[in-house]
């Protein structure tokens, strides 16, 4: 019988069938290059194993040097490369044959593509100094290749690759590795644009990668800036922005002139220059750029708000300059004064180039762009520019204030989160708070919430001012009930920031009068309401405040304190006990009644061992509907209140499911009451991982306890499980593994 056995198990190898095996069958099948090309199609869509990249290479070089047609060449170029990114697969196997490709291949397409694969490769061996200096080095051979495709690779593939430690580059014998700067700077000038474009690329990724750049570039990115090409003359704006990082106190000639400039203003008035480029890309690209130059000097700084320039576009010179000009040139005159009639050639306005001229109104340029995205970046820049300088955040305001008329919901926006930035450094005039609060009439919500929240944190001047800020806000409540919230807590913020400004306000808002009662107002008024809680604000900070308010407004103020806790803060009120909660006289009132409410609540719950089961079952559900509606009155404590609701919630499920006393039940009897003690079991599971996980800032204590439920839980649930199960073997395993979880909670 054994001998049987052995006969009929018979023993199978499972081997993967070869992919380059398969890829070698069907390019020896086509007949055509189409057909090549198709089978190569369909092999790029199959994944390839790591173990099987290095045999599918050599069968696709083998074809390679075999193939006449280019596009079939072109794919496998493609292939490679594509292979070479394989996780797992070092390339360093195939760059040789790689580089071989290259020696006598005519098509321009096939080199370009050939070249990306090496760039590929060459990525992947980083850690290898020498291979990274050989393919540099195959990239300076091409890079006299007469098509624009081929040269933007090899420029690539320098920029990628090329040598950024210091050690390295004195060491290199090529004269490619000596001066890789200097081999990309000469095709700054190359007759084709998208070559210059991959060149300045080029030098920014050797910047990226570590590279300190050499100053002499900076004159040669200058004349790209009017280059006739704007992905030239874009990616020439961020070189020369580099630039100014790199060496902004470096001192650089002015053209036409004796003078000097620091590099960081020059290069700020060139870029300036760019926000009035033909091409809006590098229009927005040119004004984001301005937001980080923060080296730049105040005066150049607070030029680009202004549009007049001196002298005709041309930079005033000293007299002594004038003077010495006209005595050198030696020009005849009527005698009277050295040269005073002496012909002067027609000034060429083209040739004119002075610094002022570049910085002055760029941002007025682009603060009034036809194209919302170079608004957008212009108030952007403003901002960032605002945020460092003071001065000039004081200047810049009429501008911002003005593009909150502006046309797109976009910019509006943008303008008023920059304003709300800065608004630390500025005080709003009352011409620019009616511009602002012009705004609170725009139909969308966002524009409104937003500005309420800039409101919050504007410094007015003048006590109209606030007077005009609450009739507007209380407009924008009449006209749109649900921003109420909002507006309440603008008023506060309003309030506590101007408590002076408000003081003289009060008799005319509260309708007091120095010898007649004055009707109660209704306290279900939003607009009463708000005008309140500004006046509560600002009483907070001014003692002299509450000797104005009318005896209903004391009962209105104890009346706030305990519903909108969160919009009115606690006064010192002496001699009025209204201050405190009618609902617990003990509260001071320094202490939040809705803090005072929550931990009366759970201190009710303290007590429930001294309880029948009936009396804490009732506690438990009552205090978790009480905890419940706070968190939905009071967001503030709606964390806490939900926390205590789901672990009370534990707690009496787990009361509920134990009061049946399952182990003294019969089996048959019990299985109506394994629903009820299974679901419970579950269900302190789940919420005492939401416990333990979505809630922040619970402590470990806090964890323990919520540990401990969820032991308590996996008890019942082992309860469970040993009733309903037949036989013991099933329950050893889930013992051991509750007796483990067990000793793991006593360490």
């Amino acid at each position: 019988q054994q001998q049987h056995e052995d006969l009929s198990s018979k023993k199978l190898r499972l081997t993967k069938p070869s992919k380059s095996a398969a890829l070698h069958v069907d390019l020896c099948k086509a007949t055509s290059p189409a057909d090549a090309l198709q089978y190569l199609l369909q092999f790029a869509r199959k994944p390839v194993e790591v173990e099987s990249v290095e045999g599918v290479v050599r069968i696709l070089l083998e074809h390679y040097y075999k193939e006449n047609d280019a596009s079939v060449r072109l794919k496998i170029a493609s292939l490679l490369g594509l292979l070479s990114k394989t996780a797992g697969f070092s390339p360093d196997c195939i760059m040789d044959d790689a580089i071989n490709t290259l020696q006598n291949e005519k098509s321009h397409q096939v080199l370009a593509q050939l070249l990306d694969t090496l760039l590929v490769i060459g990525t992947k061996l980083t850690e290898n100094p020498s291979v990274r200096m050989r393919l540099v080095e195959v990239a300076c051979k091409h890079l006299t290749d007469s098509s624009h495709g081929v040269r933007n690779k090899c420029l690539q593939l320098i920029g990628c690759l090329g040598p950024v430690e210091k050690g390295v580059a004195k060491e290199a014998e090529s004269q490619a590795a000596k001066d890789v700067q200097k081999i990309i700077g000469d095709h700054f000038n190359d007759q084709d644009p998208r070559v210059r474009t991959a060149a300045i690329k080029a030098m920014l990724q050797l910047h990226e990668r570590g590279l300190k750049l050499q100053q002499a570039i900076y004159s040669q990115a200058c004349k790209l800036l009017a280059d006739d090409y704007e992905q030239v003359r874009s990616a020439a704006v961020q070189l020369i922005w580099v630039l100014s990082q790199l060496y902004p106190e470096s001192i650089v000639p002015i053209p036409s002139s004796n003078e000097e400039i620091r590099l960081v203003d020059d290069a700020f008035g060139k870029i300036c220059h760019m926000v009035s480029d033909g091409s809006w890309v590098v229009r927005v690209q040119a004004a984001k750029l301005l937001g980080s130059m923060q080296q730049v000097s105040s005066h150049f700084l607070e030029q680009t708000l202004d549009k007049k320039l001196m002298s005709d576009l041309r930079r005033k010179r000293t007299a002594h300059e004038r003077a010495k000009e006209l005595y050198s040139s030696g020009e005849f005159s009527s005698g009277r004064k050295w040269g005073d009639d002496a012909p002067k050639e027609e000034i060429d306005t083209g040739a004119v180039n002075l610094i002022e001229s570049g910085a002055c109104g760029a941002f007025v340029h682009g603060l009034e762009d036809e194209m919302y995205e170079v608004r957008i970046a212009a108030v952007e820049a403003l901002c960032m520019l605002a945020q460092s300088s003071p001065s000039f955040a004081e200047k810049c305001l009429d501008f911002l204030v003005d593009m909150f008329n502006d046309e797109i919901e976009e910019v509006r926006l943008q303008s008023i989160h920059t304003m709300r930035k800065i608004s630390n450094n500025i005080t709003l005039r009352e011409d620019q708070l009616d511009t602002v609060l012009a705004v609170l009439e725009d139909s969308s919500r966002d524009i409104r919430e937003a500005l309420h929240e800039l409101l919050c944190c504007t410094n007015v001047s003048t006590k109209d001012g606030i007077h005009l800020a609450l009739v507007e806000l209380l407009k924008n409540l009449a006209k749109y009930p649900t921003d109420r919230e909002s507006i309440w807590k603008c008023l506060k913020f309003l309030g506590s920031r101007h408590p002076t400004l408000v003081l003289p306000l009060v008799p005319e808002l509260l309708s007091t009068h120095p010898f007649f009662d004055t009707p109660e107002p209704d306290m279900d008024d939003p607009a009463y309401i708000a005008v309140l809680v500004l006046i509560f604000n600002a009483a907070k900070s001014c003692p002299t405040m509450p000797a104005l308010f009318s005896d209903h407004t004391f009962r209105h103020y104890a009346y706030l304190r305990d519903s909108l806790s969160h919009l009115v803060p606690p006064l010192r009120l002496p001699g009025r006990k209204l201050v405190s909660s009618p609902v617990s006289p003990s509260i001071t009132p320094h202490e939040d009644p809705s803090q005072q409410f929550l931990h009366q609540s759970l201190e009710r719950v303290y007590n429930l061992q001294h309880l029948d089961p009936q009396g804490i079952q009732e506690l438990l559900e009552f205090t978790i509907r009480d905890l419940q509606r706070l968190g939905e009155l009071q967001s503030e404590l709606a964390g806490m209140a939900d926390f205590s609701a789901t672990y009370l919630q534990c707690q009496l499920l787990l009361i509920k499911a134990l009061q049946e006393k399952l182990w003294n039940v019969a089996a048959p009897l019990y299985l109506k009451q394994n629903a009820l003690a299974s679901a419970a079991a579950k269900q302190i599971l789940e919420e005492t991982y939401k416990m333990e996980f979505m809630y922040s800032g619970v402590e470990s204590r806090q964890v323990v306890i919520i540990h401990h439920m969820r032991l308590q839980a996996k008890a019942l649930q082992l309860i469970v499980t040993a009733r309903t199960t037949r036989g013991v073997e099933p329950l050893f395993g889930m013992c051991e593994k509750f007796l483990q979880e067990v000793d793991s909670f006593q360490r």
